[in-house]
Parts: C-alpha cells; sequence; structure tokens
C-alpha cells in the first residue's frame, strides 16, 4: 500500500506486474507479428540497421512502423498526463494510463486475426509507450519496465557491493532487480506458451496483469479518501 515515502505505483508488486506485462508485449509481437518488438526499441533499430544495410527495403519497413508507433504512442500518453488532472472528479493519472493500455490490448486481442502484422505490432508499441511515459521509478529510485540492460546492470553494482563489500542494502536492492528481470522472462515466456494455445488472445496475461494494477490503485484511492 500506500506509505508516506513511498506511493503506491513505485512499489515492488506495481513494478512487478508492469515488468511482466512488457516481456508479454514483446515476445506477442515477436512471435505473432513479424519478429519485431513492440517495447525494446533498440532491437528494432539495430534490424532496422541491418535490413537497410543489405538493400531489404521492404523488411526494413517491418522495423520502422513500431518504432514510429512508440514515438507516437509516447506523444499520447503525454497529452494523457496532461489532462488526466483537468478533469473535476479524476481517477489517478496512473489509473487513467493503465485503462489506455487495457483498452488497447482488447483492440488487439479482438481483431488480432484480421489485423496485418505492421498494425498490430505497431498498436502494441502503443501500449509499450505509455506504459514506460508513465512507470518510471521503483522504490523512489530510476526504473524501466521495458529494458532489462539497465536492470541487470544495476543488479550486477549491487550483487557486487552486496556480497563483496558487505552492504546489506545492496543486498536487499539486488534482491528487488532481480525479481524485475525474472518477471519479464516470465511474461515473456507464458506468452510464448499462450500464443500456442490461443493465439491472438495472447496478451491475455498482460491484461490480467494491467486489470490487477488498476484494481490495486483503486483499493489505494479507497483508503487514501
Amino acid at each position: 500500500m500506500q506509505t508516506k515515502d513511498q506511493p503506491i505505483h513505485e512499489s515492488l508488486l506495481i513494478g512487478t506486474l508492469l515488468t511482466g506485462a512488457a516481456g508479454s508485449f514483446d515476445a506477442f509481437t515477436y512471435l505473432l507479428h513479424g519478429e519485431v518488438f513492440a517495447g525494446l526499441q533498440t532491437g528494432n533499430v539495430i534490424l532496422l540497421g541491418v535490413h537497410l544495410s543489405q538493400a531489404q527495403w521492404y523488411t526494413a519497413i517491418r522495423y520502422v512502423v513500431p518504432i514510429l508507433a512508440f514515438m507516437f504512442g509516447t506523444m499520447a500518453a503525454r497529452a494523457i498526463q496532461l489532462q488526466a488532472d483537468k478533469r473535476q472528479h479524476p481517477l489517478s493519472e496512473q489509473r487513467w494510463i493503465v485503462r489506455y493500455e487495457i483498452g488497447l490490448i482488447l483492440l488487439v486481442s479482438l481483431l488480432g486475426r484480421w489485423l496485418p502484422d505492421l498494425v498490430a505490432s505497431a498498436m502494441v508499441s502503443l501500449i509499450a509507450a505509455a506504459q514506460l511515459q508513465e512507470f518510471r521509478r521503483l522504490r523512489g529510485g530510476p526504473f524501466t519496465s521495458l529494458m532489462m540492460t539497465g536492470n541487470l546492470r544495476t543488479a550486477a553494482q549491487n550483487l557486487y557491493d552486496g556480497f563483496i563489500r558487505g552492504q546489506q542494502k545492496s543486498r536487499e536492492s539486488a534482491a528487488v532487480i532481480g525479481t524485475i528481470i525474472l518477471s519479464f522472462a516470465a511474461g515473456a515466456g507464458i506468452t510464448s506458451i499462450l500464443t500456442h494455445y490461443i493465439g491472438t488472445y495472447a496478451l491475455a496475461g498482460a491484461a490480467l496483469c494491467l486489470i490487477a494494477i488498476d484494481g490495486i490503485f483503486w483499493q489505494d484511492q479507497i483508503k487514501l479518501h
């Protein structure tokens, strides 16, 4: 729950659920929609460069679309953030973003059988962009649910400081970051399994994570008011 020092949206539980959903986004678009990434835009930029260098123009377009969609999604999420506080009886800013993500997941799931890969991957990139724009802190420190490179570096540093230099706080931080990394892998793995059984509905796991987050935020708002 929310404390004086830690907002609810910066808690480990919320971070774990967000990261599980993020792993699901990338696995979904990679496995079902053209081997592109919804959130890991570094990967898309690398593959774009590779295919351009080989004059594979049509293939390169597959990576341009999610990159542009991610940029547009960031701007859309920013617009939602700015409007959220202007409403007379606003939900929290975080709940607006989470519900926006859930709505897009429903669209992708229901229309997935008929959507071209470019459109489907673009829509999931919109979701990932909104999540990154809104949720950027965990327990008071910087955080990203979409990219694990920085989290791996942080985990390694905390493991060194915790076990080589004997810092208890660093050991605790390593455990937190390790939980986040495992959550990302679990989200990707579960989605991979779901694609074999329910196909375009495989984002159901991510949707459940986000619905759970919305419920936690709702309970927190009730207690605060």
